[in-house]
């Protein structure tokens, strides 16, 4: 069992539920862990036979493009379009962190995490 991870991904997003948030929009992070048997790419050196990052990178972009009212719901759709495209994971975890929120009191930040297995993906 393997991990690919990306950290830190930067994207500037229109998500959530306050108009000016859809207007003007927001900087956020990206965190993915995804899991699975790796073997075949660890034994034959082929990009085939894993996940590539650069194509994962592409996804959660793509959806981050598409604005949510909330950032579960943008989550739950990167999740989605990952395991749909890998079948062979097992596991994937992703973080988005909004940075600087709305909110009556400062917060550097607020993050949403959502762990799937490939079992239980939608």
């Amino acid at each position: 069992m393997g991990k690919i991870q990306l950290n830190n991904l930067n994207f500037y997003s229109y998500h959530g539920c306050f108009d000016e948030e859809t207007k003007i929009g927001s900087n956020y992070k990206v965190n993915v862990c995804v899991e699975g048997d790796f073997a075949l790419a660890e034994k034959n050196d082929m990009l085939d036979k894993t996940v590539d990052y650069v194509e994962l990178s592409d996804i959660i972009a793509n959806e981050m493009k598409i604005p949510s009212k909330l950032i579960e719901h943008v989550a739950g759709r990167i999740l989605d379009a990952i395991l749909a495209r890998w079948e062979q994971l097992s596991h994937c975890t992703i973080t988005i962190k909004k940075l600087n929120p709305p909110m009556n009191e400062y917060v550097d930040s607020v993050n949403y995490t959502l762990c799937r297995d490939q079992s239980n993906s939608t």
